[in-house]
């Protein structure tokens, strides 16, 4: 009599199989491939042990395994992953999304919060997005906002020592901070305006434009977790992540209107009468030095697309070409982030300043490893 392979036998021999082939955790690997091929959740499966296994279950459960035994990242396997808010489709020829990028997008949203959007008012302000890393990203704000309360003091002291009469204002405006809480604490220049403060912030809509977009990530999560309030344009070279690309912005609910997806190199499809007009440049280009490349982990360096990878010999030639275009993409100290390779961030942050660019600094991520340079536009 033949056996009878049900959830819990299948499950049992993935996970030996996967296990002896080097998996790292194999149970999960099991769990999600099951999820994959029954279309069930992971409590279900867990509720429907017994419950035998189709002949086409059977045989997507061999495929799927054989696929990770060669090394495939689960991600191609199962079609799709998880990115903050979102989950995303994902296919073979187009890089599969980071942890660290999370943090990007967490680092973009805090600038467009405070410096673009505004304070919003208590019915319309939506809850953080709660990450595994948010303590470590809150320790990052306030050390960010003492910084820039002493650099406001001691502006506000050198004002006074060049004789501002005591009636006079200080043209110096305070600096702008990364927290919220914070922002909405120190005086605002007032707005001329008829509009209530909320009014007015609730009616501004940022601009942001993501260059290499792949699956769209970067762009959609902006636009889910800040619904009608963040216009992006996306732009990628390769055909076959922009059309991934649209396919995740339909399946993440988001009109095109605010995730505009076009093909093309770098900036090159940026419109001439939108030079200047984005508040946020945000990348994660290609930036693993092509020395470094060969001794990247199997299942990356032989499944994802090299184009999205290989950086060039210092990691930094994509890099180099956005930031000679940042100036007249951005508007006037309009942010410009990029995820890079750890051991290129000092240089980045060197190229940066040589251009012009003004407070520029390096961001750690998640294991606190340099990995993000932010700077901003010159201010006219």
């Amino acid at each position: 009599m033949d056996e009878v392979w049900t959830i819990k036998r299948c499950m049992e021999w993935t996970e030996g199989f996967l296990g002896r082939c080097g998996e790292e955790r194999p149970r999960l690997a099991a769990e999600w491939l099951l999820g994959m091929a029954t279309g069930l959740k992971r409590i279900e499966l867990y509720m429907n042990m017994d419950r035998p296994l189709s002949s086409e279950e059977l045989a997507t459960m061999h495929q799927a395994a054989v696929r990770r035994r060669s090394g495939e990242p689960l991600q191609y396997i199962l079609g799709e992953t998880s990115f903050r808010t979102i989950d995303v489709t994902c296919e073979r020829g187009v890089l599969i999304p980071r942890p660290e990028t999370e943090m990007l997008v967490e680092v973009v949203l805090e600038h467009l919060d405070c410096e673009v959007l505004g304070p919003l008012r208590p019915s319309s302000r939506r809850d953080r997005v709660e990450l595994p890393w948010n303590a470590e990203v809150e320790e990052a704000r306030r050390e960010e906002a003492e910084r820039l309360r002493a650099q406001h003091e001691l502006q506000t002291e050198s004002d006074d020592a060049v004789g501002l009469g005591a009636g006079e204002e200080s043209p110096q405006e305070p600096p702008a901070v990364h927290d919220a809480a914070v922002a909405a604490d120190m005086q605002q220049a007032p707005r001329p305006s008829v509009e209530t403060e909320g009014d007015a912030a609730e009616s501004q809509v940022a601009r942001v434009l993501e260059v290499g977009c792949g699956t769209g990530c970067i762009s959609l999560s902006l636009a889910v977790e800040r619904p009608g309030r963040v216009k992006c344009v996306a732009t990628d070279i390769d055909a076959h992540a922009v059309d991934l690309a649209r396919r995740n912005r339909e399946r993440c609910g988001v009109a095109p209107e605010f995730v505009d997806i076009r093909e093309g190199d770098l900036t090159a499809p940026v419109a001439a009468d939108e030079l200047g007009t984005f508040d946020v440049l945000v990348s994660n280009p290609p930036y693993i030095p092509s020395r470094v490349m060969p001794t990247l982990p199997p299942e990356v360096r032989d499944f994802e697309p090299s184009l999205a990878l290989d950086g060039g010999d210092d990691g930094l030639s994509v890099f180099r070409r956005l930031l000679a275009a940042a100036p007249r993409m951005l508007c006037p100290g309009g942010l410009f982030a990029c995820e890079l390779f750890e051991d290129a961030l000092d240089a980045a942050a060197g190229l940066c300043r040589a251009a012009g660019m003004e407070d520029v600094r390096v961001v750690s991520d998640l294991a606190r490893r340099p990995r993000f340079v932010l700077a901003r536009a010159p201010r006219v």
